[in-house]
């Protein structure tokens, strides 16, 4: 693997599937993200405000890279519907040489 960025899976979920496309869109519109794949349903479970939800969601597995992180935060606490969006970014540790160029080359 040999990129000049450290590439990263970021996750983050909506309640809905016009959500989680208007999300993907931006972010991908924005070359904040290289791809953007959208899964659903999952389930999550959660604590929230003292209480333990179940909720079905949409889960977006967005590919990009370390240096973007705080411009996808931003992006996500502008059009985000939730109160506090999921922003979790895992670095990518190997990967296929040409798929990390090709994610290089379709970021800002």
């Amino acid at each position: 693997m040999k990129t000049k960025r450290a590439p990263i899976l970021a996750t983050t979920t909506t309640a809905t599937t016009a959500d989680a496309r208007k999300i993907a869109a931006a972010l991908v519109e924005e070359r904040l993200a290289a791809c953007v794949q959208i899964i659903e349903p999952i389930t999550s479970v959660y604590r929230w405000q003292g209480a333990v939800e179940e909720e079905k969601e949409i889960l977006l597995l967005i590919k990009s890279s370390k240096d973007l992180v705080p411009r996808i935060a931003e992006l996500l606490d502008r059009i985000h519907p939730y109160e506090v969006p999921e922003l979790i970014a895992t670095p990518i540790i190997e990967g296929s040489s040409a798929y990390l160029s090709w994610l290089e080359e379709n970021l800002q």
